[in-house]
């Protein structure tokens, strides 16, 4: 949905998804993009890469690509609506859940 490479963001301005993304921010449903990126660059140390917004189980979820120190890839899933890390897969590496030790 939300596709953003950098700093740069890649997606139509008047595009159906980006749309229904605005929506869910200005309703409430979802926290806006800084607050997520404020987070995660505090939290998860590197460079993002991309970041989606989708729909998942009924709940809006922002995946966060990033590129952390050494070259390795991470995926993050976190919460739209509070911000809670889902889970995480490292790249060639199993996922991980919030908690689990590795």
């Amino acid at each position: 949905m939300l596709t953003m490479l950098g700093t740069g963001v890649s997606c139509a301005a008047d595009s159906p998804d980006h749309e229904r993304a605005r929506q869910a921010v200005e309703a409430g449903e979802v926290l806006p993009l800084r607050t997520i990126l404020d987070r995660v660059e505090r939290d998860h140390p590197g460079q993002v890469m991309e970041v989606e917004l989708e729909r998942e189980k009924g709940e809006w979820v922002y995946e966060v690509k990033l590129l952390r120190k050494g070259g390795a890839l991470i995926k993050l899933k976190i919460l739209a609506r509070d911000g809670a890390i889902l889970g995480f897969k490292e790249k060639s590496d199993k996922p991980h859940r919030q908690g689990e030790s590795r």
